[in-house]
């Protein structure tokens, strides 16, 4: 997952981070650096993040996968690495 990758998701379900934060289980600050880009995540971090968001119906896609309906798709940009 990258920050865009997050914050998309997070935008189009209209969730806040504070809201985030709580059903991942993990702390406000962890998820605001990543999205800033001011820090990584830890793995464990990134997946209570990700099964948070699938739970609400976010579906991630790897490079050059199709999604099943409508949705967003980013272009990568340099610099922009996340945590797989």
């Amino acid at each position: 997952m990258t920050p865009a990758q997050l914050r998309m998701a997070r935008n189009a379900l209209r969730l806040g981070v504070r809201e985030l934060a709580e059903k991942a289980g993990i702390s406000f600050t962890t998820i605001n650096r990543f999205e800033t880009e001011k820090g990584g995540l830890q793995h464990s971090s990134a997946e209570a993040i990700r099964k948070a968001l699938e739970a609400l119906g976010v579906q991630f896609l790897e490079s050059g996968q199709v999604a099943s309906g409508p949705g967003v798709a980013l272009t990568v940009r340099a610099g922009d690495d996340g945590v797989d």
